[in-house]
């Protein structure tokens, strides 16, 4: 792109980012003439930080922790953070990933007071053993629903294979037996460790202004100085090898799930720029415009979410492709001939081209949107980057970038795959409806 139209582009998309006294990081866009706003405050605490040192003490958590604190965090004495935003009605939601927690609302009056409920619920929780032996149960109930989702049962068996040790091998949510020994003491030390205001973002993007945010931030005194909180994440070593190369589990679907990863080497924290590559190396193989996925589409060879992903998260890298087929193997078999292919010719330069422009719209056009804004803006400031340097950097990816990063990727020595059979339940009942037709 030249030069000039990029530096008019970083104008139009910049940001309005501070560090306050606090180390909370904020960021605004304000965009004229929209009558929403979405609010994000975000943590750079997920379900992969089990295990750490704070102030000198090791503390290890069981799987599911951070999720447990996500409900929680809506929690307080002065009852349900939920009813507090229906009244000034905002539409609130907040999701665990394995490297973050986000807590957001959509407000379109009251925006003031919707803010005094997000900083005030997150800034000040509140645990009890008795809050937390109710949160068991439901969120047990929540656990077995991921269990019967065969999307989810796909990757975490992947997981299990590609990694011996890491804690991305467990879900997110945990099991009903992990979160059974989740304690007071434990969320509180969390709280201290992850939600100090030097690891989280606060970003907001629609019908306001940094003033406003930054006079919300003072009612709640994140525009003093804290004391940091000294973590340290702790790793266990993680090898390059498999942990299984395969497994196969049963389940009510009507047609095989399959997947096949890849280990990757880990990249670094702040490292976008290689994980928009392989995302792009990705397109160029299995995307909607690549020759490989038109022809498995064409001869009905896999269903149309049949894609790859990259995921990137501390101490952890690989790249998926899941998808459903009724001949799994062929579909694996093609892809891998089509790898190697494009890793002998070279990415071809019209797909990569189309590819990029289609990645680099959708950067664009997520600007547009108050939800994909503002999420946008939180996603990269957790790496330490603003969506202007983030579309500048992929604005300078080539197909040479991509043929280089496809001589150590995607290797078959560092290659698992999961199989989803169908038990035959789900078949059954499709052919007692047509009975009953």
């Amino acid at each position: 792109m030249p030069q000039n139209n990029q530096t008019l582009l970083e104008k139009t998309v910049a940001d309005q980012w501070q560090t306050l006294p606090s180390g909370l990081t904020v960021l605004v866009r304000p965009m004229p003439g929209y009558s929403s706003t979405h609010v994000i405050y975000a943590t750079k605490f997920g379900s992969i930080d089990r295990d750490f040192c704070l102030n000198g003490q090791t503390v290890h958590l069981p799987a599911g922790v951070a999720h447990f604190l996500e409900h929680k965090m809506f929690e307080d004495e002065d009852g349900d953070a939920f009813a507090k935003y229906a009244k000034t009605g905002a539409n609130a939601n907040a999701f665990t990933s394995f490297d973050r927690t986000c807590y957001l609302f959509t407000a379109t009056q009251q925006l003031d007071e919707s803010l005094d409920v997000l900083l005030g619920m997150v800034g000040h929780p509140y645990f009890t053993e008795q809050t937390i032996a109710k949160e068991q149960g439901i969120i047990g109930q929540e656990i077995k629903m991921y269990d019967d989702s065969p999307d989810w049962r796909l990757i975490t068996g992947l997981f299990e294979c590609l990694y011996h040790s890491h804690p991305i091998r467990s879900d997110i949510a945990g099991t009903v037996e992990s979160i059974a020994e989740i304690t007071p003491a434990m969320l509180y030390n969390s709280c201290k460790a992850f939600y100090a205001p030097g690891n989280m973002v606060l970003a907001a993007a629609g019908n306001t202004t940094m003033e406003q945010i930054l006079a919300a931030c003072k009612r709640h005194g994140l525009m003093e100085s804290r004391p940091a909180q000294k973590v340290q994440r702790l790793w266990a070593s993680e090898p390059m090898t498999l942990a299984a190369t395969e497994k196969t589990l049963t389940m009510p679907v009507s047609k095989p799930c399959f997947g096949v990863g890849f280990k990757e080497e880990p990249l670094p924290a702040d490292d976008l720029r290689t994980e928009a590559l392989y995302d792009l190396v990705l397109s160029c193989i299995v995307g909607g415009m690549s020759p490989l996925y038109r022809r498995l589409y064409d001869e009905g060879l896999v269903n149309p979410g049949f894609g790859g992903e990259v995921l990137r998260v501390d101490g952890c890298c690989c790249i998926l492709f899941t998808g459903e087929s009724d001949v799994p193997d062929t579909v694996r078999q093609l892809l891998l001939d089509e790898i190697a292919r494009v890793r002998a010719a070279g990415v071809d330069r019209e797909v990569f081209t189309l590819c990029k422009n289609e990645k680099y719209g959708q950067l664009i056009e997520n600007l547009e949107n108050v939800e994909d804004s503002a999420s946008q803006m939180a996603d990269f400031a957790l790496s330490g980057q603003t969506v202007a340097q983030q579309i500048s950097m992929l604005a300078g990816l080539t197909a040479e970038d991509a043929d280089a990063a496809l001589q150590h990727i995607l290797c078959t020595d560092r290659m698992a795959t999961m199989y989803i059979q169908p038990d035959g339940t789900a078949q059954a009942a499709e052919e007692d409806e047509e009975e009953e037709g």
